[in-house]
């Protein structure tokens, strides 16, 4: 029966997605294609096999992250501070899909990386989850003590705990992607909670706009907060199996 509702959840997702991504996607295919013969059509020194090397040579080199700008390209992605992004995306499980080694050493050691890196990571959560448990319940035990209102103080405990969860993790960062990659706060937001849960599509990731000057502390805080973030996360998700089961 579970397996039954699961398939059935998983097919109505299906079924909503088709609906509302499928004709963006046949109009993006059609603009598309239309640049393209307007292109060939205006420049006929050009040559559709040649056009078509020169595309996918560029969206192989955007994948590695190295952009035109003008007549020179833009490097930083495997710097420090994005080798270290990525080293977190990797163990956190998240794999945003924009970025990955492109060298056989470098494959060879992010699987090796990864094969001990994730335990570690789950630990980790795992701890910083207890604790968040651990200081939500030392504040429940000290109120009740205080009140005597066990039954109350306990829920405005658990509530205060995940409105400010709420805040610190899904509310308030994109404010600051707003400010730092020009998003708009639902794009923040749901990069945010995308981020948290592990999905990972990589459509929105942070510090990879050539257009834009971050400062040297910011991939740094967003790996603070991805990791306290999926700590807090995991919880509420951890509620939910509880609830559900």
């Amino acid at each position: 029966v579970l397996l039954v509702i699961y398939m059935g959840y998983v097919g109505l997702g299906a079924g909503v997605l088709q609906a509302l991504e499928r004709p963006a996607e046949v109009q993006a295919a059609q603009h598309l294609l239309q640049q393209h013969w307007e292109l060939l059509a205006n420049h006929t020194c050009l040559q559709g096999p040649a056009l078509q090397r020169l595309i996918e040579g560029i969206i192989q080199a955007y994948k590695s992250g190295i952009t035109l700008q003008g007549n020179t390209t833009s490097l930083g992605r495997w710097d420090f501070s994005g080798s270290f992004f990525f080293s977190i995306s990797a163990i956190t499980t998240i794999g945003y899909g924009n970025l990955s080694p492109s060298t056989v050493a470098g494959r060879i050691f992010c699987i090796l990386f990864a094969l001990f890196g994730i335990p570690l990571n789950l630990v980790l959560l795992n701890e910083i989850g207890q604790l968040m448990l651990l200081g939500v319940q030392h504040c429940a035990h000290r109120l009740e003590e205080a009140f005597h209102w066990q039954k109350k103080v306990s829920l405005l405990i658990k509530t205060c705990a995940l409105v400010t969860g709420l805040l610190l993790f899904l509310l308030l960062p994109p404010l600051l992607f707003s400010d730092k990659e020009g998003w708009s706060y639902e794009e923040g937001f749901y990069y945010s909670f995308i981020t948290l849960s592990t999905i990972g599509f990589g459509d929105y990731v942070i510090g990879m706009n050539p257009d834009r000057t971050y400062p040297s502390w910011y991939k740094n805080v967003i790996s603070l907060w991805i990791l306290f973030g999926m700590a807090w996360l995991a919880l509420v998700i951890k509620f939910c199996i509880n609830f559900l089961e």
